[in-house]
């Protein structure tokens, strides 16, 4: 991997990993429907340049229009499809995954929501058994070792579970579907535009709870616009690039195993900015879950036939 590139994700995990503190900040003023609402129609704004540049670099000109195959003029149709039927898609579960874990950050630390949000990284390749994929020993020990660790981190000495933990991790698990339909469209459509949809589409589904649950005021929203920047303008836009950018010709195994860091920067914003600082049992809790995270990306290894 060049360092270059190696750089761009860890960026990337960096920015993913404080804008868990701009999202519980944020919420200072706002509600988590509204915060989530016009986050993700700042991300999709802030897409828009950057898929102009990058139409510019790979030699596309937005005003010719290309022709098909066939010598008619108008496109490829079925990219077309699969691009806004992607990102309905995809926009549709990340509101449902966004809102899980927006409204799970009032009841929880920003450190415990980065790790255990980080779980979809352990759950994706569980899920591959009901996609007829072989899973390896070593993904099970992942997931033994992950249990343990969100016991220790979620589950008080008294038994009890708070309700943001559980409100994070059934995030994680619709998380864990947002990657599933990524991964069956982005062969199909471009990541980028896909991506700026998706934003969209979000922000106008969690238009519907902010209005009936909440009461959206600009005052309130101008209060939050240093989050509401952070969240949407580089969690949601600059990063999103950088990990596309920085991700071409890399190892998937070794690109997730460095993002998969947001669940240490989580912790680390939160205990400098914030002053969230995590028991013993926690950080052990922690611990065991980023030895999962390395643990379920290590790549297996090859036969050698004889």
């Amino acid at each position: 991997m060049r360092p270059k590139n190696a750089m761009m994700l860890m960026l990337a995990a960096f920015i993913w990993g404080t804008a868990f503190v701009a999202q519980s900040v944020g919420m200072d003023y706002l509600g988590p429907f509204t915060f989530n609402g016009v986050r993700n129609f700042v991300g999709a704004a802030a897409l828009l340049p950057c898929i102009w540049l990058l139409d510019r670099l790979n030699g596309k000109d937005p005003k010719r229009v290309p022709a098909k195959e066939d010598g008619r003029l108008g496109g490829n149709q079925g990219e077309k499809k699969d691009l806004i039927l992607g990102g309905i898609c995809c926009g549709t579960v990340l509101f449902a995954a966004g809102s899980l874990q927006q409204v799970g950050l009032q009841y929880t630390t920003v450190g415990k929501a980065g790790f255990i949000t980080a779980c979809y990284i352990v759950i994706v390749p569980v899920c591959g058994i009901f996609l007829h994929k072989k899973i390896g020993a070593k993904v099970w020990a992942a997931v033994a070792l992950s249990l343990v660790g969100l016991y220790l981190l979620c589950i008080t000495e008294k038994l009890t579970i708070g309700k943001g933990d559980i409100l994070v991790f059934l995030c994680a698990l619709v998380f864990t579907m947002h990657i599933l339909v990524i991964d069956y469209f982005s062969p199909r459509a471009d990541g980028v535009k896909m991506s700026c949809i998706q934003f969209f589409v979000c922000g106008l589904l969690s238009l519907v709870p902010m209005f009936v649950l909440e009461t959206p005021k600009l005052g309130a929203m101008a209060k939050s616009l240093g989050p509401i920047l952070y969240a949407g303008v580089l969690s949601s836009g600059v990063a999103y690039t950088l990990q596309i950018v920085g991700q071409k010709n890399v190892n998937p195994a070794v690109a997730s195993l460095i993002l998969s860091l947001e669940s240490c920067f989580s912790v680390l914003a939160g205990w400098i900015i914030l002053g969230q600082r995590l028991s013993v049992r926690e950080g052990t809790g922690c611990v065991l879950m980023f030895v999962a995270i390395i643990l379920a990306q290590l790549p297996e290894k090859k036969r050698v036939n004889g």
